[in-house]
């Protein structure tokens, strides 16, 4: 609870945190909201491939022109401004920069630029959880290696759910469940960009300003975001997947200890340390009252029949039974508060969450029938959705990732709501992520060897 006292004294000393920012999106453009009003956070520079549209992203947030204008990374650093730039590398290769923050959305590229900063020598905040889901145990095992900080986004609902999961640890508690709310029904599972705007009340011109793209919502709307930041934070925690994937029970505020605990217990887990979803609509369409649709949540247990009387004499929310209780977090506020695990990586060397095992998967099942020939277009498009799996069951099922299956083209036909296998497509590889697929093998869950010598794709 220090970090703003540690930057100001660093700051003092004429040492300001520099960082660069690549991807200035919607992500991006939060966190240049706010760090204009960091005292003693620099943002060297930014990196976008459409340099127009970044500039227009720093007008749009409300930076003063003078301020963006520098005329190289140099420059950048010796007037105070920022740099805008195609280039990312520059960032990299820039000694005074510190932390890169990858927030491209892109799979394949944030991996490749979490590589090229660790091997810089700079902390990694890894907005990008498309590519933290896939390769993150990997990138946060070499990151330790090369002694540096390989960080979730902090304002993201990862990390915060690694805090609270934290938290449960840290008092003592019996972890019993971690996830967040969601705004969804089975219905929305099959929803496109074409229809994905009739599931929000954004008018058409917040539509048309710039800061809304429809795949983006069109993921979250589907439930592919949900299976890619779930899968995360199991990765991050030790905690499950639910083995047939999530199951998005519908539960309010006043729900949550009594839904989330196991069965044996008269909830609807599996089993004890699942993350899962607490929708904010019932199967029909209906508001779940008092839905958590922002939030984030712990399930936990007391140990003892004291800490029992103590959960109620303090007002917590439990189930009728009194041992299980939960604790939420009622808002996230994504890049805006990104610059905590910025601080944190720069000032005390420490993740706000990072993968530690490969233990859970986010693959991609089909959305609905398709013949071989077709192409399959990603994270919210039309072909398919994210399934969030133990780890051990995507490798046995030789399960293509969700972050790869953009534009590849189906060799076989798949049906709908099926979980498709690299063996039924195509496979470009222009990163060798393959491989980095294999090498994390070595990370799977203890007890989970047996299932490492699956292939990884199908013979040519």
């Amino acid at each position: 609870m220090n970090l703003a006292s540690m930057l100001a004294a660093r700051n003092a000393e004429g040492r300001p945190v520099r960082v660069g920012l690549i991807g200035a999106g919607k992500f991006g453009s939060m966190i240049l909201a706010q760090a204009r009003h960091i005292e003693g956070l620099h943002v060297v520079g930014v990196a976008d491939l459409d340099v127009k549209k970044a500039r227009e992203s720093f007008a749009r947030v409300h930076w003063p022109r003078e301020q963006y204008a520098a005329s190289s990374v140099q420059n950048a650093l010796s007037s105070g401004q920022t740099w805008i730039t195609e280039d990312a590398g520059a960032l990299m290769a820039c000694e005074e920069i510190e932390c890169i923050i990858e927030a491209t959305g892109h799979p394949l590229a944030g991996t490749r630029h979490a590589l090229a900063a660790i091997g810089a020598g700079k902390h990694v905040v890894m907005v990008n959880v498309e590519a933290d889901v896939m390769v993150g145990a990997l990138l946060a095992e070499k990151a330790r290696q090369a002694g540096v900080v390989y960080s979730m986004a902090y304002g993201d609902q990862p990390a915060a759910m690694c805090e609270l999961v934290d938290w449960v640890k840290s008092c003592g508690f019996e972890l019993v469940a971690a996830g967040k709310g969601m705004n969804f029904c089975p219905s929305y599972r099959y929803s496109t960009p074409d229809t994905v705007w009739d599931y929000f009340d954004f008018t058409p011109e917040q539509v048309k300003s710039g800061d809304f793209n429809p795949k983006m919502y069109n993921s979250f709307t589907d439930g592919t975001k949900a299976a890619i930041e779930m899968a995360a934070v199991a990765n991050a925690t030790g905690m499950d997947c639910p083995k047939d994937g999530l199951a998005f029970p519908p539960a309010g505020l006043q729900d949550l200890a009594e839904v989330f605990k196991p069965v044996s217990e008269g909830g609807q887990l599996e089993k004890t340390g699942i993350v899962d979803i607490a929708a904010s609509r019932e199967p029909d369409g209906r508001t779940v009252l008092n839905n958590i649709q922002y939030g984030m949540f712990v399930t936990f247990k007391a140990p003892n029949e004291y800490t029992r009387q103590c959960f109620n004499q303090y007002g917590l929310m439990t189930d009728k039974s009194g041992w299980y209780g939960s604790m939420w977090r009622p808002f996230h506020l994504i890049g805006l508060e990104t610059a905590m695990s910025v601080l944190s990586a720069c000032l005390r060397q420490e993740p706000t969450g990072s993968s530690r095992l490969f233990r859970a998967d986010a693959v991609a099942a089909a959305k609905g029938s398709f013949d071989s020939g077709e192409y399959l277009d990603g994270e919210g498009g039309f072909k398919v959705w994210a399934k969030a799996i133990p780890a051990t069951e995507s490798v046995a099922l030789n399960a293509l990732p969700i972050g790869l299956a953009h534009h590849v083209r189906l060799k076989r036909s798949v049906s709908q709501d099926q979980v498709v296998s690299l063996d039924d497509v195509d496979i470009v590889d222009d990163l060798d992520i393959h491989a980095l697929r294999r090498e994390q093998r070595r990370l799977l869950s203890p007890g989970a060897e047996a299932v490492q010598s699956a292939p990884v794709m199908a013979e040519a």
